[in-house]
C-alpha cells in the first residue's frame, strides 16, 4: 500500500477546510433569534415574525418568551397550530392613549409561545405578533428581547449592540421605526396595515437574499481554498518526479 504523502495530506486538509467553510456559512448566518421586518412605519400596525433555527447548545426548544417594549400598547399574537400562546398582562401606572384614541389601563408586556412538541436543534420555526407602533416612537430602535427555553438550559437574546456598533453574543431582535405614512392611515379595512405586510415581505426577501449571497460568497471562498490545495499537491508531486 502506497503511504500517504505530505502533499496529499495537505490537499485533503485544504479540501476539508473548504468544505467546512462552505457548510458553516448558512449556519452562521442563522445563529440568532431574528425578527422581520427590520424597519416599519410609526402610527401603523405591523406584523413581526420571530424566527429561530437552533436550540440551546443543541437542546430542543420548548418555548419563546418575547418582551414587548413599554411604548407598545396594542399587541395581537397570531394563533399557531401545535403551540399554546399566553399574553402576560401588565397594569399601567396611569391610563394612556391606545391605538384608536381610547384610554387603556393595561398592556401586553410579554407573549409566550410554548411548543406542544419541542423543536429539535437545527430545525427552523417562526411565529408572528401584530403590534401597533405609536407615532411617538418614530426614529427609534425598538428591541424585543426573547428568552428561548429548551429541554436543557435556556438562552436570553437580550443584549444591545456595543457603543461601537459591534454585535453582542446574544443580540436582542430589534426593528427601526420610521416616520408615519403621509396618508395618515394606520391600518387597512381588515384592521392591519397592508403596506406594512408588503414591507415585511420585501424586507424578509431582502434579508434572505443577503444571507444567501453571504453564504454563496463564503462557500465559494471555501471551495477556492480546496482548489488551491489540490494545485499545491499536484505541483509537489511533479517536483518529486522531476
Amino acid at each position: 500500500m502506497r503511504p500517504i504523502t505530505r502533499s496529499a495530506t495537505l490537499a485533503a486538509s485544504a479540501l476539508g477546510a473548504g468544505a467546512l467553510l462552505a457548510l458553516a456559512a448558512p449556519v452562521a448566518a442563522h445563529a440568532h433569534v431574528v425578527v422581520t421586518p427590520g424597519e416599519a412605519a410609526a402610527a401603523s400596525y405591523t406584523v413581526l415574525e420571530f424566527a429561530s433555527g437552533h436550540g440551546c447548545d443543541e437542546s430542543p426548544t420548548t418555548s419563546f418568551t418575547v418582551d414587548i417594549p413599554e411604548q407598545i400598547l396594542s399587541v395581537t399574537p397570531n394563533l399557531k397550530e401545535g403551540w399554546t400562546i399566553e399574553k402576560v398582562i401588565e397594569q399601567l401606572d396611569e391610563p394612556a392613549e391606545g391605538a384608536h384614541g381610547t384610554q387603556v389601563t393595561e398592556r401586553v408586556a410579554q407573549v409566550v409561545y410554548t411548543a406542544a412538541t419541542p423543536i429539535p436543534d437545527g430545525y427552523r420555526d417562526s411565529f408572528e405578533v401584530q403590534v401597533f407602533l405609536p407615532e411617538e416612537v418614530a426614529g427609534e430602535r425598538l428591541e424585543f428581547p426573547v428568552l428561548q427555553s429548551c429541554v436543557e438550559g435556556e438562552t436570553n437574546w437580550n443584549e444591545s449592540p456595543g457603543a461601537d456598533g459591534a454585535e453582542p453574543e446574544h443580540p436582542a431582535p430589534a426593528i427601526v421605526v420610521g416616520e408615519a405614512a403621509s396618508d395618515g392611515h394606520g391600518h387597512g379595512d381588515d384592521g392591519h396595515d397592508d403596506s406594512a405586510e408588503t414591507a415585511s415581505a420585501t424586507s424578509t426577501a431582502a434579508s434572505d437574499a443577503s444571507v444567501d449571497v453571504l453564504a454563496r460568497v463564503v462557500g465559494i471562498a471555501g471551495l477556492a481554498v480546496g482548489v488551491v490545495g489540490v494545485v499545491i499537491a499536484l505541483a509537489a508531486r511533479r517536483g518529486r518526479k522531476a
